[in-house]
């Protein structure tokens, strides 16, 4: 008797084990085999540059699941096997320890690896952060008190700074903007933040490009500027974003743009789909496609297309959300719904960003895209069905004093 190969999801992470759940879940008693390029099984990533680096937590509270969980939905555990190469006419995918994968259905959940600004090569002194060894490389590095350069002014880098001045750290962070985070959230919520770095002790060098990691004898000694300034260091951090594992798709057949290209439904073509940072789809409602790199997300589209791999093709359903992810800074929560990058103005709704405890609302073309608050999550729930619906601003019953974006 011929035995089907069943699902094969690539990617041990967050969207690929809710994918292989959801199935698991809603009946599917087929084979699941889940692969993955790290030898560890499923874990969080959100508190590598939180608890895990401040050394609040162990390496093992981080896994979404416990063993006993793993056992019971019955996987077909592949990790420590990165995939190579896909053949989708053959349903057959290619790991590099020279094994394939026969499948009938095949989910991409490969994630997004740190991207390295140039100069900073990998070497003593200079990390990324985005698996558990990155954090656990730097964690070792920061319990030495070292000067820490931090590279990029996103959220990796803002969070890891944060831990960095609680552990006692010399920490200088350098970014292009104006402040950091002024890209993703506006030039006045940014400040806002930046104001709380430079009262904790970090020094920001704002307008800048760093060029070239220095090393003396292997270790690292500094950072260059674009203007040729060198700011020393004993370790530098690149938080610079992060690029879709894509690679291995190449030949495939599989669209791939920023990320795996799918339809609203999340599907590739060719018995594929996609879940999580590598998704890249059209939203149901505006229309644009997106790529959204958030914890929440990868998890509800690995349910979404666990459904839709049940329902079939024909009976499949578009994928809706509405963003959600968060960021603690010295004891600050910031919480964001929506999409806030690339929005005209900022809307505070309510508080005062004077005392660091306020909602906006993020607008563009007149309709409301994102919404953020600082230590007022209920009035920031209320704003959620604004950005759902894509509504309107200004909204009949808000007076809403009007932050115009700057940079």
């Amino acid at each position: 008797m011929t035995t089907s190969p069943g699902v094969v999801v690539v990617g041990a992470s967050a969207a690929g084990l809710s994918a292989a759940e959801g199935l698991r879940r809603s009946g599917y008693d087929g084979p699941v085999t889940l692969v993955g390029d790290e030898p560890h099984l499923p874990y969080d990533r959100p508190p590598l540059s939180k608890q895990l680096l401040a050394g609040e937590w162990p390496p093992e509270r981080l896994s979404l699941r416990s063993a006993r969980d793993f056992t019971d939905l019955d996987l077909r555990l592949r990790l420590g096997v990165p995939a190579v190469s896909l053949r989708t006419s053959a349903h057959l995918l290619h790991l590099a320890d020279g094994s394939r994968l026969p499948y009938d259905t095949l989910v991409v959940a490969t994630g997004v690896r740190a991207r390295t600004p140039d100069g900073a090569a990998a070497g003593a002194g200079t990390h990324v952060l985005r698996t558990l060894e990155d954090a656990l490389a730097l964690r070792e590095e920061l319990s030495g008190h070292p000067r820490l350069v931090i590279v990029g002014g996103g959220f990796v880098g803002v969070e890891a700074a944060a831990v960095a001045r609680a552990l006692d750290c010399e920490v200088t962070l350098v970014t292009g903007g104006d402040a950091p985070l002024t890209d993703v959230l506006g030039e006045t919520v940014a400040q806002v933040l930046a104001e709380v770095h430079r009262e904790h002790g970090v020094r920001l060098v704002t307008g800048s490009r760093a060029v070239e990691v220095l090393r003396e004898r292997g270790r690292t000694v500094g950072v260059r500027l674009a203007t040729g300034r060198v700011v020393p260091a004993d370790a530098v951090l690149a938080g610079v974003g992060a690029r879709p594992n894509t690679e291995w798709l190449a030949g495939s057949g599989v669209p791939v743009g920023d990320g795996v290209d799918c339809d609203v439904c999340l599907y590739a073509g060719d018995d594929v789909w996609a879940a999580g940072d590598v998704a890249s789809w059209p939203d149901a409602v505006s229309g644009e496609r997106l790529r959204v790199e958030h914890r929440i997300n990868a998890t509800e589209q690995g349910q979404a297309v666990a459904r839709n791999i049940l329902a079939g093709r024909a009976s499949a359903t578009a994928f809706r959300t509405v963003p959600y992810f968060w960021s603690d800074q010295y004891g600050l929560r910031v919480q964001v719904y929506g999409r806030t990058r690339g929005a005209d103005a900022v809307h505070v709704v309510d508080g005062s960003t004077r005392q660091r405890r306020f909602t906006a609302v993020y607008v563009r073309d007149g309709h409301v895209v994102g919404a953020l608050g600082i230590g007022m999550f209920r009035p920031l729930r209320a704003l959620r069905e604004l950005v759902a619906a894509h509504a309107p601003w200004p909204a009949p019953h808000a007076e809403a004093a009007v932050l115009d974006r700057r940079g």
